[in-house]
């Protein structure tokens, strides 16, 4: 099978009804790339949150601060919309751990771990505090991902009620997603600690769930009412890598979503394997 038959035997699976999606594929040892929707602009739920790990390496290595610096966890931001004070829900906060330390100190990297593993929100205004949303935009810009919109921490209510949103597209992570695989941003060492953060993601039931065991997914999901992501760097045991992103908006029937999405990631696998 080539790789127009893999699309179209894909594109036979997305229903007409049930939702937007977008695919995007590259294969890092032969360069082939399949897409679907890609430049589709969609909520970014949570995979905003590998933008913000990349410029918090960014800066660490430009010495603005120690990946090991402590600081303290607070649960206070300010909306972007007219800098009124809000806080985190820990009911909406899949990575609560962290509301333990409040008023407490934790290391930048340990945010930056509880930010992609467990995808804790106060975690991630806590970084985008530190580093800005506009010089992750501009990272985001220097890499080639001129779409994604890193505007505000999570939970800013106003912000959202007056469409300020985090947005991406299939293809912008796809693109952030290969520089830090190919280590071609930052620097190899950052790269190799990105990699391993998103390694050890705990959210693993869209591209890793049909994949055998031994297959390593480095990867950052993202999920809010009617929306389901997954971005990954897929290593194979023979050495042999690629990148997917799946996205969806608009899902009515989450379950149903969720299965074609893992059915694509197992598609997409069997594919690179008889390559």
């Amino acid at each position: 099978m080539d790789i127009n038959q893999l699309k179209l035997n894909i594109l036979a699976k997305i229903p007409d009804n049930n939702g937007n999606y977008a695919i995007a594929f590259i294969d890092l040892k032969t360069g082939e790339e399949l897409m679907i929707n890609e430049k589709v602009n969609m909520h970014a739920a949570s995979t905003m949150k590998t933008p913000v790990m990349i410029e918090v390496f960014k800066q660490a290595v430009e010495g603005k601060f120690n990946l090991q610096d402590s600081i303290l966890v607070k649960n206070e931001f300010r909306s972007i919309i007219d800098g009124s004070i809000y806080s985190m829900d820990i009911g909406e906060d899949s990575g609560d751990s962290l509301y333990q330390s409040l008023d407490k100190k934790q290391s930048i990297y340990q945010l930056v771990y509880e930010m992609i593993t467990v995808s804790s929100n106060l975690a991630t205004n806590i970084l985008i505090d530190i580093v800005g949303a506009d010089n992750i935009m501009q990272t985001m810009k220097q890499i080639g991902a001129n779409d994604i919109q890193v505007l505000r921490g999570v939970e800013d209510i106003k912000a959202y009620r007056l469409g300020k949103n985090n947005t991406t597209t299939a293809y912008d992570l796809a693109v952030i997603l290969k520089a830090i695989a190919e280590k071609n941003i930052i620097n190899p060492g950052a790269c190799d600690q990105m990699i391993t953060v998103l390694s050890e993601q705990k959210f693993n039931d869209i591209i890793p769930e049909l994949l055998p065991e031994n297959t390593i997914v480095a990867h950052k999901t993202g999920s809010i009412t009617g929306v389901k992501h997954d971005s990954a760097i897929i290593y194979l045991p023979n050495g042999h890598s690629y990148i997917l992103v799946l996205l969806s908006s608009g899902v009515a029937d989450d379950e149903k979503g969720k299965k074609l999405q893992q059915e694509i990631s197992k598609e997409i696998y069997d594919y690179v394997v008889s390559q």
